[in-house]
């Protein structure tokens, strides 16, 4: 009985043993094509891009292929525009707050050679190159480029079927070196006339318009504000280490209260010696008027302190917007 029963466990391991893939030399998976943009808690994948006046900019943007082999073929794929995915996100994210909406980048900021890139056969990944040509651009909006993986019956790869793979939603964030998230803890927004009982905001983003000048929302309006339009304060950073500031809108009547300065220190981390600190530091005094909180009511503000921007760099990474650590 027991030597039947030996017979009968070295027949069934030799049926499994048969039966079985190599794993090392046989497909586990599929071959799908999708993006690499891994999305963030607000359903998008934020790309910084270096600002220029006169040059594009260039993102490559990562395809790669599933499976655990290499693919065996070269793979044509197709890239397209998805304007539906992204009125979707906005809908199941938004609903009716339409002033929180992502805005599909115009497409005169851009341009993606002939839509296609080629993934070549033993390849596990290609770059898609994408241009940036950002001059003008208006960051009151939200700026978001919605790519999809296009799937045809006829083409020579698989889009994966799961959508937020075959998806791409580019946040864009073109900057320069003043532009970024700045801590206003020190900084302190007064009804006018007194100077008690301050309103503090953690944090202030300053926003590119141009090489060597941001904006950013007066007092305490913040991104999400229906009508922060009417309240960005423009600065140019001279070389002299001023600010030159102004409204965009003058019913807010905007004015400065002392000379606006600046100071720009940098200097290598005590214990990572390939990491640099970049402090940029604002020093401003203001005064401005809310006209949109109270309908028929003008609320007069002062703001006065400091805002501070760090840049963790680091100096090992060649590619400018990799090597921040954003």
């Amino acid at each position: 009985m027991k030597k039947l029963l030996n017979i009968f466990l070295v027949f069934a391991l030799t049926i499994a043993m048969a039966s079985c893939n190599d794993e090392w030399t046989e497909e586990l998976y599929s071959h799908y094509v999708s993006f690499k943009a891994p999305l963030n808690s607000k359903g998008v994948t934020d790309v910084y891009i270096r600002y220029r006046d006169d040059s594009v900019s260039t993102y490559q943007l990562p395809l790669i292929v599933s499976g655990t082999t290499t693919n065996p073929k070269d793979m044509n794929v197709k890239i397209s525009e998805d304007a539906d995915s992204l009125n979707t996100l906005n809908y199941e994210r938004f609903q009716n707050r339409i002033e929180l909406y992502f805005t599909q980048l115009a497409d005169t900021l851009y341009t993606i050679p002939d839509y296609t890139t080629t993934i070549p056969a033993g390849s596990r990944q290609a770059l898609l190159p994408i241009d940036f040509n950002l001059k003008g651009i208006d960051m009151f909006y939200k700026w978001v480029l919605p790519l999809t993986v296009v799937d045809e019956a006829t083409a020579d790869y698989r889009a994966h079927p799961r959508k937020n793979y075959k998806k791409a939603m580019l946040r864009i964030i073109p900057f320069n070196d003043y532009s970024g998230v700045y801590q206003t803890t020190a900084m302190r927004i007064y009804f006018k006339g007194t100077t008690t009982n301050a309103l503090v905001i953690s944090t202030r983003s300053a926003f590119v318009v141009d090489g060597q000048s941001v904006f950013f929302y007066a007092g305490a309006t913040d991104e999400d504000y229906v009508n922060r339009f009417i309240y960005k304060i423009k600065a140019l950073f001279n070389s002299d280490g001023t600010l030159s500031m102004h409204a965009e809108d003058e019913r807010i009547n905007f004015q400065l209260l002392s000379e606006p300065r600046y100071t720009v220190e940098e200097n290598m981390d005590d214990v990572l010696p390939y990491l640099k600190h970049r402090y940029v530091t604002i020093n401003l005094s203001y005064s401005y008027d809310d006209i949109t909180s109270v309908p028929g009511t003008t609320i007069g503000y002062e703001v006065k302190g400091s805002m501070i921007m760090e840049r963790k760099i680091n100096i090992q990474i060649p590619d400018e917007d990799q090597a921040i650590e954003w």
